[in-house]
């Protein structure tokens, strides 16, 4: 095993200069490693203005966020499944605070959000994964080390900062532009879109909140007095919301064009969801849109699985993989892995005719069907069968004649 993953401590660069660093290096291993002082101390920031008064994009993160905290994680080793700690911070409790949906549902609006989002892994005694913490993204920022090149990430928090190795710190992001380590957060590529969207909104509903306002046309001949009677008539017939209105001769009252237009708020809604479902890579359907072209449920969830959640998954798992398993480990075939079956799964006619293929054809055992339909194995349910019709896939051919060897009801076997 490498050196540098033998030792918490040695992970960690300090790079302050002067009194503050002496004072962080004669400090013990429990303050350094205690991370509870930068876990989540603002919640993401004062105001979340854009994520809670857009209701596009609050749907488009609520999605994305829900989908990823709903998967089932968990820790394989030659696809096994392991119940070993580090798992369990995946599948039980990541810290004291929080369930396995609770981190990855924030873990994913985070990122979503901010565009990247930062988890500190504090070890144990025995420099295991311990507790998993998630740190404020407006308090973390990625530097390279001019030297080793290697990446490391600072921490500063109330006037303190503290430098971790990238292998103490998981790092979930968006896309980033060439030679930056910071993901680029959707909602500010949607900044143009989203004060659109606002200003069209604003100005209706100004539009809406508005009196009704009304033009007075007098003819030449029309005295002032009558003029202030006719004026005088009409305000009170406006005060008392109706009654008798006398028009005299000579008098037109024509009520003023309103700019507002509800055709203009759709069309800007409409533009909106487009613009977003395009940024966070949402199907437009999920978003309430019209715009889908698939021909099911289950087309729509695929396309969503695939295009959408896949991606996301994939750096998860690269994550969890390299920085929360050792050297020896992965080498041993230990990896994470998220379970996205649940997602795919059809009507029960379409679900039940793929399971009887694949039990048919050795694809599937029955205990492993039974166990994603949340049933009890069986006894003799974890051999493969295929079809013949049906014989136990290790078999010899020679031997698959013999009927009580044989699956299924072979009542109507005629003995030769």
């Amino acid at each position: 095993m490498p050196k540098q993953r033998l030792n918490f401590i040695d992970r960690i660069k300090r790079i302050i200069t002067g009194p503050l660093e002496k004072t962080v290096i004669e400090q013990n291993n429990q303050i350094i490693s205690d991370f509870s002082g930068w876990h989540n101390k603002y919640f993401w920031g004062i105001e979340q203005s854009t994520l809670e008064n857009n209701e596009t994009i609050f749907a488009a993160i609520s999605r994305l966020s829900s989908s990823i905290g709903s998967l089932p994680v968990k820790l394989y080793r030659q696809y096994e499944q392991q119940n070993e700690k580090v798992g369990q911070l995946l599948t039980r409790s990541p810290n004291q605070n929080m369930t396995p949906y609770i981190f990855l549902s924030r873990l994913e609006t985070i990122r979503n959000e901010k565009g990247n989002a930062y988890v500190a892994i504090q070890r144990d005694r025995f420099m295991q994964p311990d507790r998993l913490l998630i740190l404020n993204s407006d308090n973390v920022t990625p530097a390279i080390d001019d030297k080793t090149k290697e990446l490391y990430y600072i921490i500063r928090n109330a006037g303190n900062k503290l430098v971790l190795h990238h292998m103490e710190m998981l790092h979930f992001r968006h896309i980033s532009a060439m030679n930056s380590e910071v993901g680029i957060s959707p909602i500010s590529v949607l900044k143009n879109t989203t004060e659109f969207d606002t200003a069209v909104r604003k100005f209706n509903l100004e539009e809406m909140q508005k009196t009704d306002a009304f033009i007075i046309k007098y003819a030449t001949n029309v005295s002032d007095e009558m003029k202030l009677n006719v004026i005088e008539n009409f305000r009170q017939f406006f005060e008392d919301n109706g009654g008798v209105l006398f028009q005299e001769q000579g008098v037109e009252i024509e009520q003023k064009e309103r700019k507002y237009v509800s055709e203009d708020v759709v069309q800007a809604e409409k533009l909106t969801r487009e613009r977003v479902a395009n940024a966070f890579g949402v199907p437009l359907a999920l978003l309430n849109g019209d715009g889908s072209t698939m021909k099911s449920v289950e087309e729509l969830n695929r396309f969503y699985v695939t295009h959408t959640l896949l991606p996301i998954i994939k750096q998860y798992e690269d994550e969890f993989n390299k920085k929360l398993l050792t050297v020896s480990q992965l080498e041993d075939g230990y990896y994470f892995k998220f379970n996205v079956k649940g997602l795919l799964r059809a009507d029960v006619a379409t679900q039940s005719e793929a399971y009887f293929k694949a039990v048919r054809s050795g694809y599937y055992t029955v205990n492993e069907i039974r166990a994603w339909e949340d049933l009890p194995p069986i006894e003799g349910g974890d051999k493969a069968m295929i079809s013949g019709d049906l014989y136990p896939i290790d078999l010899p051919v020679g031997e698959r004649n013999t009927p009580a060897l044989k699956g299924g009801d072979n009542s109507d076997k005629k003995q030769s």
